[in-house]
């Protein structure tokens, strides 16, 4: 018994999002990505780290043509800490081609955490809301000495 597959997209979808310490697109088209992490331990707050932010979006056949986008990182506190705002071309493909996908390799220099807690990416493209990565800053245990 197999699976039923529809098209491979018939939406626009955020295929991939996470934040790294490396990434690199190669020369044959893949993404290098290295150092994945979800949690950051600071000395103090407001804290300071550098980082990259990578996303794939797999695109529609229907969407031919310029989008922008924008990634907004929210912090404990529900306020907004950081905005980005990019875009992306689209080019039309054939139906016996893969579909056109977008890699984002977005390095962010000096990102700023004001306080511990809990801080989340949210991607828009399209008009459409997408949960992004998380992160969670906590502040360094002091060494303790016997």
């Amino acid at each position: 018994m197999g699976l039923r597959r529809g098209p491979l997209t018939e939406t626009m979808r955020l295929q991939l999002a996470l934040v790294c310490d490396h990434a690199e697109q190669t020369g044959d088209g893949k993404l290098d990505i290295r150092g994945v992490f979800n949690d950051l331990a600071a000395p103090g707050f407001p804290a300071k780290h550098d980082m990259v932010l990578v996303m794939v979006v797999e695109w529609s056949r229907d969407d031919i043509g310029h989008y922008d986008f924008e990634v907004d990182l929210t912090g404990p506190s529900g306020q907004s800490t950081m905005t980005i705002q990019g875009h992306s071309d689209v080019d039309r493909r054939d139906p016996n081609r893969p579909p056109a996908r977008t890699q984002i390799v977005m390095p962010l220099r000096e990102v700023i955490f004001p306080e511990p807690g809990g801080y989340r990416f949210g991607i828009r493209i399209k008009g459409r809301d997408h949960e992004g990565p998380s992160l969670f800053l906590m502040e360094l245990e002091g060494n303790s000495t016997p």
